[in-house]
């Protein structure tokens, strides 16, 4: 493994970790302070997420910062990324939220691994999946395409409006989705509704690639006038 794409797949690691340590900890402190009010309890926890986002994509975009497999497998659709640097991405995505969910856990003096409890399932939450991750693509693509420099701030106000125009509160990520079953905390997913999250959020990331490539299907690629590590620094939650 050469050194650049050790440093990519670090940063792939480091910042998905801290976008875990910022969902489930600010979760915990929204709960705790909110009184029971769960509706304050999630504006908190939106807004220090989007403001997270933000702040994560402008300090690890340089390198990379996907923090999402959907943004990772769009990179290979886009022939942007290659399949083997693909596959360490989805691994550091994967391993840095698992550690990210550890590392809240220990800020707040919780144990360190927990059983997530929290039901969500049924068509509605699927439903809500599949549109989730469709728009944070398309934010992603079109921003990366058009709008470089607008990517970390269009993604830090999508999410944070997708955890209010959701019923699932927006995952939109298939390695976030997995770890939060690590917790049973505000931010917690129980283990059996894990792969059918991360099932639709695929198939919504794959229809917004679909779109998107005809919406441009005339246009340059954006992989023949910028990186994709410049341009797709993204992530979901």
């Amino acid at each position: 493994m050469n050194a650049t794409l050790g440093r990519r797949a670090a940063s792939e690691f480091l910042s998905t970790a801290l976008l875990l340590a910022i969902v489930v900890g600010s979760g915990i402190m929204g709960q705790g302070l909110a009184q029971g009010n769960t509706a304050i309890a999630l504006l908190a926890n939106s807004l220090a997420t989007g403001a997270g986002l933000i702040a994560l994509i402008l300090t690890f975009g340089g390198l990379s910062s996907h923090m999402n497999p959907a943004v990772t497998i769009a990179a290979v659709l886009d022939r942007s990324l290659a399949r083997r640097d693909a596959a360490l991405y989805v691994l550091a995505q994967t391993a840095g939220a698992c550690c990210g969910v550890v590392l809240a856990h220990a800020i707040f003096g919780l144990p360190l691994l927990q059983h997530g409890s929290h039901i969500r399932s049924g068509p509605a939450l699927l439903l809500s999946e599949f549109i989730a991750t469709f728009g944070l693509l398309m934010v992603v693509l079109s921003c990366s395409r058009l709008r470089p420099a607008a990517v970390p701030y269009a993604v830090g106000a999508y999410i944070t409006a997708a955890y209010w125009f959701t019923s699932s509160t927006s995952f939109a990520n298939p390695a976030v989705t997995l770890a939060r079953c690590l917790t049973d905390t505000f931010a917690a997913i129980r283990p059996a509704d894990v792969l059918p999250f991360t099932v639709v959020q695929l198939l919504g990331a794959l229809a917004a690639i679909g779109v998107q490539q005809w919406f441009f299907q005339s246009s340059t690629p954006v992989s023949a006038t910028a990186s994709q590590e410049e341009v797709m620094v993204q992530t979901g939650r």
